[in-house]
């Protein structure tokens, strides 16, 4: 597995990550423990050491059976995880929305280091932008987190330019996670830019389009009511409909270079910087052998700038997350 840097910070990781969320939370029912810990562990053993989770996802019993996984291998890997949603911590419920202030950060900081059984967080991400608290604040809170050894790195989510550098004045950001693939290109315009010049790593989720870009899915396809992109603008029938124009662009350069089309959009996000680490994520080995194939799949500056030239001109249907989730983006 290739190994890459995110940004200046010096945390080197595997060029593509793994997303443990589907494991437990969004996408239908949690798999069993047995097979979430099988899965990632076979991740470890393929040569992945970025693992990517959060307290929000479940609640809670992501973080566990992350935990439980990669205990084995605590000195060989990265585990990244996320604080600043109004979560009970003794419950487990949703409450208002987020909430960074600084005392919830510290007690969300003990939880997880519990429940990833880790004497320090290697990553340690604001997972949406708190609009009542100043993100120096936040930036402050983690930095002190630093300091006493309980967190090694800041990373933010969603957030703008403008909130990116606010933050980074206060403690270097190691590393953005938003989304981006061919499937949603907006952090192209600004962030990017953002990113290469205050050297900050860039982790997109959903690289594959929330599987959209698989080519695995249709206009027919049904998502059970616990799956997320059953109230997802863009994967309403009609709009997937449209959308497939996306998937058969991905698909011909597939067939093209003998690949499949989520090697294709993996391949073409880990061409466009150095410093972008992927993590698609996954409940299944094979999608898992499937995703990691695409480090060896080598597209030419003629392939890169068709499929973007291409991409660009097929306009796509539907938000990508719906209202109240989008709002919280900051973006």
């Amino acid at each position: 597995m290739q190994k890459r840097k995110l940004g200046n910070s010096g945390l080197e990781v595997s060029a593509l990550g793994l997303g443990c969320m589907g494991l437990s939370h969004a996408y239908g029912s949690a798999v069993d423990t047995d097979a979430g810990i099988a899965l990632i562990r076979s991740a470890v053993e393929r040569g992945v050491t970025f693992f990517d989770t959060a307290e929000a996802y479940g609640p809670f019993t992501n973080e566990d059976l992350v935990g439980e996984a990669l205990e084995p291998f605590r000195n060989d890997v990265v585990i990244a995880t996320k604080f600043g949603f109004d979560i009970d911590l003794n419950t487990g419920e949703r409450l208002s929305g987020t909430n960074s202030r600084p005392e919830h950060i510290r007690e969300v900081a003990e939880a997880s280091l519990k429940r990833l059984r880790v004497e320090a967080i290697d990553l340690f991400y604001q997972h949406r932008v708190d609009p009542a608290v100043p993100i120096e604040d936040v930036a402050g809170t983690v930095k002190d987190l630093i300091a006493e050894g309980k967190v090694k790195h800041f990373g933010l989510s969603e957030a703008s330019a403008q909130t990116i550098r606010r933050a980074h004045a206060v403690q270097p950001v190691a590393a953005l996670q938003s989304e981006y693939s061919l499937w949603y290109r907006g952090p192209e315009t600004e962030i990017l830019p953002t990113l290469e010049e205050l050297g900050i790593g860039f982790v997109p989720f959903s690289p594959l389009g929330a599987g959209f870009l698989t080519g695995k899915i249709d206009a027919s396809t049904t998502f059970d009511s616990t799956d997320f992109r059953a109230s997802v603008p863009r994967f309403a029938p009609e709009a997937r409909e449209a959308n497939l124009a996306l998937v058969e662009l991905v698909r011909a350069v597939a067939d093209k270079n003998g690949c499949t089309p989520a090697q294709i959009a993996l391949a073409w996000l880990l061409a466009q910087e150095p410093w972008i680490i992927p993590i698609p994520g996954t409940t299944k080995p094979h999608r898992l052998e499937e995703n990691l194939g695409a480090v060896h799949v080598e597209l030419t500056t003629d392939d890169l700038q068709s499929i973007s030239d291409a991409a660009a001109k097929i306009p796509l249907q539907g938000e990508r997350l719906p209202g109240a989730a989008l709002r919280m983006t900051g973006l």
